[in-house]
């Protein structure tokens, strides 16, 4: 998976919100960002993983409100569901997917993220 880093001046209004452990990787996580959609595969214990189709609209300032909808693809059907974040609330999910996409792994939101989505 290729995603173009954000610029910089784009990068800068963001890094207030973030710790520095996270800010090397907040470039990438916006260049997601700005793709408005990504496709990738939810880690299921004892299974292959169920295949999803994420998008959403972009803003540019971290206060403002973002709306995710997250289409899961089975053989039998297809479930969606949508949840409304701050940008910097869902910048810091693309953080954790864009560290674990690093770390070799398949692109996957983080577990805090699917328990907003489902309402945890």
């Amino acid at each position: 998976m290729r995603i173009a880093p954000a610029p910089n001046h784009e990068v800068a209004i963001y890094l207030p919100y973030y710790p520095p452990s996270r800010r090397p990787f907040l470039s990438v996580a916006l260049g997601l960002y700005k793709q408005s959609s990504l496709e990738g595969r939810r880690r299921i214990e004892g299974g292959d993983g169920l295949g999803f189709v994420a998008t959403w609209g972009t803003k540019s300032l971290p206060s403002d409100v973002t709306e995710c909808r997250v289409k899961f693809l089975t053989d039998e059907q297809t479930v969606d569901y949508e949840v409304a974040l701050q940008n910097v609330e869902f910048l810091g999910y693309l953080i954790e997917m864009v560290q674990s996409i690093e770390a070799g792994n398949s692109p996957d939101f983080p577990q805090s993220f699917y328990r907003k989505l489902l309402g945890f």
